[in-house]
């Protein structure tokens, strides 16, 4: 049961992953780390959303199988961990825009 926690765990970071894609590379060249290998986020702007919602889903999931197996008690903070992962990836798209348009307004 637990390595089925860390693949959730695993899908949550890739969901926070994807959804950093374009938020990251702006942070990266405030502290001074620019560059041409920057470019490799581009490429993961393009699979945000069909990383996002499945991992949105199988956090879903995961709560309706605790729930309906009666383990919710033993895999209460597992799931928290994971909802809050995706649910963080999910502010990040949604206010993409403002997020950099913050970080640009110091430069």
């Amino acid at each position: 049961m637990f390595k089925t926690i860390w693949v959730g765990y695993a899908g949550a970071f890739a969901a926070l992953g994807v959804g950093a894609c374009c938020v990251t590379p702006l942070t990266l060249m405030l502290l001074g780390l620019g560059g041409g290998w920057l470019a490799i986020f581009s490429t993961l702007a393009v699979a945000r959303d069909y990383v996002l919602v499945p991992a949105t889903l199988l956090v879903l999931a995961g709560w309706f199988v605790a729930r309906r197996r009666h383990a919710i008690a033993g895999l209460k903070w597992w799931l928290t961990g994971s909802t809050a992962l995706t649910a963080a990836a999910w502010v990040i798209v949604l206010y993409e825009a403002r997020i950099n348009d913050d970080f640009m307004t110091p430069m």
